[in-house]
């Protein structure tokens, strides 16, 4: 095999002829395109979230804020459309389907053409009394926002991720809450999740079965969310319902009072959304 040195100067991007030495053969070689940097879009705003009644809310709030908005329902078309469009913002719920937004944030702010991107996770706890504090880990996120504060506390958030200031967003969003309201999280909507699961049905609506699979898929990521090391910790030794018997305990009732009876007869879906939530993340940690 002869190597062919070429003086880069010589070169087009239409492509230039040269005869090898070695076998005289004409040979055309075009002048490689530069390398075009990508550069993150000011005014766009990826929002991530598998329930649509928060997807919409968030989007109208920044549509009508002047933002151009790319959605997303799970992880991986998260981590897609991040990847293609470049915002300068990626607003994500925790509890992502396919690949937990925490995950995809993580992966995103390790490579370094997206390590600038900001990120705000969206938290949805259901114990008002114990989580009034941050999360444990935000997993290189720049912030977190319960569900129930994006209406009043979501734009001055990301006014001041790009250094702008507060106040054109506050008349729009009212009054910024106290530190300890944004911190004072709620169940709102539960995110949407498409487990492994036996069929289910019997004539119940699919819709009431995946609010059930919502809700079970929420509660074991918000444990995670604020007790991550430990939850991590559990999970290596095996003994994860020991260690967070209580959590899951307070879990369980909060799903028995809100999803009805005729569901939960069908299946365990909270069972379940724990069992493959547990599932996944020992994989992860081998």
């Amino acid at each position: 095999m002869t190597k062919l040195k070429v003086d880069k100067t010589k070169l087009s991007p239409e492509g230039s002829r040269f005869r090898c030495p070695s076998c005289s053969a004409v040979l055309s070689i075009k002048k490689p395109a530069a390398l075009v940097k990508k550069t993150l879009d000011g005014g766009k705003v990826l929002v991530a979230h598998s329930n649509p009644d928060i997807l919409t809310k968030a989007s109208s709030l920044l549509k009508d804020n002047g933002y151009h908005v790319i959605t997303a329902s799970d992880g991986i078309d998260a981590m897609v459309k991040t990847l293609r469009e470049y915002p300068f913002l990626s607003l994500m719920e925790a509890a992502l389907p396919k690949i937990h937004g925490f995950e995809v944030c993580k992966r995103l702010k390790s490579r370094e053409e997206t390590k600038r991107i900001k990120f705000i996770l969206i938290a949805s706890a259901y114990d008002k009394t114990k989580y009034r504090r941050e999360p444990a880990a935000l997993y290189g996120a720049d912030d977190y926002v319960e569900e129930h504060d994006i209406p009043a506390g979501l734009l001055d958030k990301i006014k001041r991720l790009q250094g702008l200031p507060e106040e054109e967003t506050q008349k729009a969003a009212g009054p910024t809450p106290e530190k300890s309201e944004l911190l004072e999280p709620e169940y709102g909507k539960e995110p949407d999740v498409k487990v492994e699961a036996p069929p289910v049905g019997n004539g119940v609506p699919d819709e009431k079965i995946e609010k059930a699979r919502r809700l079970g898929r929420t509660i074991i990521n918000d444990i995670y969310l604020y007790n991550s090391a430990k939850v991590d910790e559990s999970i290596r030794n095996n003994n994860f319902y020991s260690v967070f018997a209580t959590e899951v305990r307070e879990g369980q009732k909060l799903y028995e009072s809100r999803i009805p009876h005729e569901i939960r007869k069908q299946s365990d879906f909270y069972r379940e959304a724990i069992d493959n939530f547990i599932s996944k993340k020992k994989e992860a940690l081998c």
